[in-house]
């Protein structure tokens, strides 16, 4: 053998040992990393897979894998499995359930009113085949969303008849379209508000086709104001709740009640979806009210005070309602079944987290928190019981507060607590980091604890 055989033996000798040999102890631990097909035939990581699908499971297998590959982990068969069950999510879903502790009872960035247990079982009900299209007597064509539209009309029962579209907005813009398209809305200055993200009520009606009349001031605006300005291209008067802001001081703005007798349908905007008077929120419009007075037709979202999904809601007179429901436009904006169960649900069903939070004690929830510093203090956190101050939020009531209790941290834990296994979204006030329990169910009390704990620790 020449000189070069010789070096090419040499170093693949070498090259021999640093794959098996004693100089290679970290490459034997790679190669005993267990085979993706045998981590999958860990009986968890199957279920995991019915659950989430085979692709999310084998991803988090990879990343497991690598994990033992670089020591990070023992590279026991167990152990991967553990490590990759740990990186799957809890659904297929990207969205994560989090835990509203910021005192801001329908928090838009949260998805504003939480479902009952009433309306997620519904839900879950009606995400196989149901009969939301079919009369099972007859075996023919039915009234979409039948019982859905009963319990609504059985809810508001000055309503004529009722239909409901996938959002707020979306109920006023069926309206404008149907009513008021090439012809004008008579509308108050005071009341051209913005909706939320940069959306503003001027522009919503103005698609539709509509020309927005405006009268009075930001401040005043009386009946005679509407009076005048009525003419034959006139399609309604608008009157819209200001549910996200407040006007005080040298104020005036006439009453649907004023305004139904004007000649033209009058249509109402209430905003936050009360279906009847709330004794907490006496300032805050609700539907039967308004139709008594005389509205036309009502407007307002499901998933605010109402508490249910997201949903736009019209009540009124029934011929005008009807009109509505039979317009192209209608199609288009209709909710699907998921949705309509779970306001049925909601309807008829128990009361509403959303209508729970408003009614909770304050002594109640003061207990809670002393209860909940209690046993985080004697754990080593830093942790105050103080007094809060919730509020409905989702454009209702505006300025009006709410008596509740509070955990109190130092500031870096919002971070913390927003990223954790167990999200959790509290406010920064003075400097500190408030958890409000006037949101937080009391059987979330152990889960909000752990959190916190968790990010004591981290």
């Amino acid at each position: 053998m020449d000189a070069r055989g010789t070096a090419r033996q040499t170093r693949t000798h070498r090259s021999r040992q640093s794959v098996s040999g004693p100089a290679g102890p970290d490459t034997d631990a790679r190669r005993r990393v267990p085979r993706t097909d045998v981590l999958l035939r860990d009986p968890r990581l199957a279920e995991a897979a019915a659950r989430l699908g085979a692709s999310a499971v084998k991803a988090a297998v990879r990343r497991a894998q690598e994990g033992a590959r670089t020591g990070r982990i023992p590279p026991e068969p167990e152990a991967v499995a553990d490590e990759a069950l740990a990186l799957l999510p809890d659904t297929a879903c990207g969205l994560r359930a989090v835990i509203n502790a910021t005192g801001v009872l329908l928090h838009t960035n949260l998805g504003r009113a939480p479902l009952s247990a009433a309306a997620r079982r519904a839900v879950a009900e009606a995400a196989g085949p149901t009969d939301v299209e079919l009369d099972l007597a007859t075996g023919v064509r039915a009234r979409r969303g039948r019982t859905a539209l009963r319990a609504l009309q059985d809810r508001v029962p000055d309503a004529g008849a009722v239909h409901v579209v996938n959002n707020g907005a979306a109920a006023l813009v069926l309206a404008a379209t149907a009513l008021a398209a090439g012809r004008e809305i008579v509308i108050s200055r005071g009341e051209m508000v913005e909706i939320g993200d940069g959306f503003r009520l001027p522009d919503l009606l103005a698609a539709t086709g509509a020309r927005l009349r405006e009268v009075g001031t930001t401040n005043r605006t009386t009946a005679e104001d509407y009076a005048a300005a009525i003419g034959p291209d006139t399609g309604f008067v608008l009157k819209v709740h200001p549910s996200n802001f407040r006007i005080t001081g040298f104020t005036r703005a006439a009453g649907v009640d004023q305004l139904a007798g004007l000649g033209v349908p009058v249509v109402v905007d209430i905003g936050s979806g009360l279906p009847a008077p709330h004794p907490l929120l006496p300032g805050e419009p609700d539907a039967a009210t308004q139709l008594r007075a005389g509205a036309s037709l009502v407007t307002a979202s499901g998933d605010k005070l109402l508490g249910g999904p997201q949903c736009g809601l019209l009540l009124g007179e029934a011929g005008l309602v009807r009109t509505l429901a039979r317009h192209p436009l209608a199609r288009a904006l209709r909710v699907d079944k998921l949705t309509l169960a779970a306001l049925e649900a909601t309807l008829t069903g128990p009361p509403t987290p959303t209508a729970e939070a408003l009614t909770a004690d304050p002594a109640a929830l003061r207990t809670r928190v002393d209860r909940l510093a209690a046993s985080l203090g004697a754990d080593g956190v830093d942790v105050r019981a103080v007094e809060s101050a919730a509020t409905v939020g989702g454009g209702g009531a505006p300025g009006v507060t709410l008596p509740s209790a509070a955990l109190s941290l130092p500031e870096p834990f919002a971070a913390a607590l927003r990223t954790g296994r167990i999200p959790v979204v509290g406010r920064l006030e003075g400097g500190r980091c408030l958890l409000d329990l006037r949101a937080v169910p009391a059987q979330d009390d152990v889960r909000l604890a752990e959190a916190v704990r968790a990010a004591a620790g981290g």
